[in-house]
C-alpha cells in the first residue's frame, strides 16, 4: 500500500498498533512541515488498515495529537 506523497499518515495507538489515516486537504512533508488545517476533524478519513509495523518511510503521529473525534475512531479500529 502506497503512501501517496504525504496524503497518508499512520497514527500510533496506545496498544502498539498503527492505524492508517487518509488526509484530505493536508500534506505532510519530509521535514515536518505541513499544509492545511490539521485541527479540522473533517479532513481525516480513518481507514480499516491496522498494523504492528508501519512502512519505513511512513509519517507516524501520536493519537493524542489528533482531534478528539478522530482519536475516538482510531481507538475503535
Amino acid at each position: 500500500m502506497g503512501l501517496k506523497h504525504g496524503k497518508y499518515v499512520y497514527a500510533e495507538r496506545s496498544d502498539g498498533y498503527y492505524v492508517k489515516i487518509r488526509l484530505l486537504g493536508i500534506r505532510f512533508r519530509k521535514k515536518g512541515e505541513n499544509e492545511g488545517d490539521i485541527n479540522d476533524p473533517s479532513n481525516y478519513v480513518v481507514t480499516t488498515v491496522k498494523t504492528r509495523k508501519p512502512p519505513s518511510r511512513a509519517i507516524v503521529v501520536r493519537a493524542q495529537d489528533l482531534p478528539d473525534e478522530v482519536r475516538k475512531l482510531v481507538e475503535s479500529v
